[in-house]
């Protein structure tokens, strides 16, 4: 059976979680209110007791919502919710005659917007008990969110954290099969945190979520915007309409716009969302920034800079690594602040978090060369990698190894191979998640891009085999970057899904050639 939602990214698993908790049933009636639907006369007396768009979860007593998304529409598996107990649907479509007895038909004028302000009608509005924190940006979400929920937490207050990596919230972790949950979801995490004593929220925006009304309805105390290049073009078909997506954040999600927008103005597309909140507060190393930073100390052990805030200085601490992250890290001061949270819990948040799964992550058996694991996957984001680990280590050589995903934007493959052949003294292109699509037609088009530049590249389809040869090409002082994965444990090919992380195929390849020392003994970069 496959979803009846649109996922921005896919999943290893199968989107599993369940939502309904402890909720009593609510009338139908009850639940629409807002939801510009037409009614069926006995909504005042069907009572639902689950809420989904997913037909696999219905139970008897649930409300269907039937969605269109980007591979299926949710009006095929209208039938089999039936099936599973189904006593209402909800569909922009009208009844079609046949339909079967005993079960309302509810006729909304948008089902994702539908869907949303009815998810927060049956957990009773949870994010009214809550001050929630969106991010987004191209690159740099994960990171930022993650900070923000450091310092948060360093506050001792109880929170939950949405994003690429994981669902977290006080009571446990959830995959994460999109970076924003579906709103129905989402709603009911929200529930899970104010029912936990907790008071806040922060997740990461993806702009399929804004696009698709995922956010419908959440107020946002404070929005964060970190950049934007090139990205999901196969989605938005134009680079205009990625922005547009974006912008809805700021412009608030049917409940008003938010309460601070803090943006980076060293990016142009940020200086356009100055003024769209009630209140702007910009960032940035480049541009008269009201959060900024004079100088700061680069090093494989992070960051240490003077931040000038509107509320005074602070000193930013932290185990990340690279400019980038100076960014986050200005950023994150700036939500932290719109939040109210003193200079002193923002400074002990940074030095709280010590990484970000994937993200700049280090792999040391003892081995004479640094060895870096991270998610980068557009070309802005490789860009930013490669330059980091240059700026690093400008004596030592480059060995980047990655790919493209299958069945996603194809325009940015020739770009990212440029960019690696321009900025690495060796390429290794390889398979990141093919899905369906013919390995070695991915690598043609990067190569294309490859071809444009002078730089030395290798090909080698089988991810692990490539990784092996990352590892043989590398010298003493040499930095390999494996990018593009990150904190995936998956392989998606064609006919299966396969457990494949980076970081455990890279730490087998340096066993495999002798090294097996402490994770921290090789001493490289001190």
């Amino acid at each position: 059976m496959k979803h009846t939602t649109s996922i921005e990214q896919d999943a290893p698993v199968k989107h599993s979680v369940q939502v309904a908790g402890s909720i009593t049933g609510k009338k139908l009636s009850e639940l629409l209110r807002g939801a510009e639907a037409t009614l069926p006369s006995a909504a005042d007396r069907i009572e639902i007791q689950l809420v989904t768009c997913d037909s696999r979860r219905v139970e008897k007593g649930a409300l269907f919502f039937a969605l269109h998304g980007a591979k299926a529409d949710g009006n095929t598996f209208i039938e089999d919710a039936v099936k599973r107990g189904a006593v209402a649907i909800a569909s922009e479509k009208p009844a079609p005659q046949k339909f079967s007895r005993g079960v309302a038909w509810i006729q909304v004028k948008d089902a994702r917007k539908a869907l949303a302000i009815t998810s927060a009608n049956f957990f009773d509005h949870p994010a009214y008990a809550l001050q929630l924190v969106a991010v987004t940006g191209t690159n740099g979400k994960t990171t930022t969110a993650s900070l923000v929920d450091a310092i948060v937490k360093a506050s001792g207050a109880r929170t939950g954290l949405f994003g690429t990596i994981a669902y977290h919230t006080p009571l446990g972790d959830h995959p994460a099969p999109n970076t924003t949950p579906e709103s129905v979801d989402l709603q009911g995490f929200f529930a899970e945190i104010r029912d936990a004593g907790g008071k806040y929220a922060v997740l990461e925006a993806s702009s399929h979520s804004l696009s698709m009304d995922r956010l419908w309805g959440c107020h946002f105390h404070a929005a964060v915007f970190t950049n934007l290049t090139r990205e999901h073009m196969d989605y938005h078909k134009t680079f205009e309409d990625y922005f547009a997506a974006k912008r809805r954040l700021f412009e608030g999600t049917g409940a008003g716009a938010p309460e601070v927008a803090v943006v980076n103005t060293d990016d142009g597309y940020g200086k356009q969302l100055v003024g769209l909140a009630k209140n702007t507060v910009t960032y940035g190393l480049e541009s008269d920034a009201d959060i900024t930073t004079k100088k700061f100390q680069l090093s494989f052990e992070g960051l240490n800079f003077t931040a000038h805030t509107p509320s005074g200085k602070l000193q930013a601490a932290s185990r990340l690594v690279g400019r980038i992250n100076v960014y986050n890290l200005l950023a994150a001061i700036g939500a932290a602040q719109a939040l109210g949270f003193s200079n002193e819990i923002i400074e002990k948040g940074i030095q709280n978090l010590e990484s970000v799964s994937g993200r700049f992550q280090r792999v040391d058996l003892g081995q004479a060369f640094l060895v870096i694991v991270d998610y980068a996957h557009t070309d802005d984001a490789l860009e930013n990698l490669i330059r980091t680990a240059r700026e690093l280590n400008p004596k030592g050589r480059i060995i980047t190894l990655f790919g493209c995903g299958g069945l996603k934007d194809r325009t940015k493959r020739p770009v990212m191979g440029e960019v690696t052949g321009r900025l690495s003294d060796l390429t290794i292109v390889s398979s990141d998640n093919p899905r369906t699509e013919d390995p070695l037609k991915i690598i043609s088009d990067i190569v294309v891009g490859l071809q444009k530049t002078a730089g030395r590249y290798l090909i080698e389809p089988d991810r692990e085999k490539a990784i092996g040869m990352a590892m043989d090409e590398a010298r003493a002082g040499d930095i390999v970057l494996l990018a593009g994965k990150g904190h995936e444990n998956y392989q998606i090919l064609a006919d299966r899904t396969l457990e494949f992380d980076d970081r455990e195929v890279a730490r087998r390849a340096l066993r495999a050639r002798g090294f097996d020392g402490p994770h921290n003994g090789s001493g490289f970069g001190t």
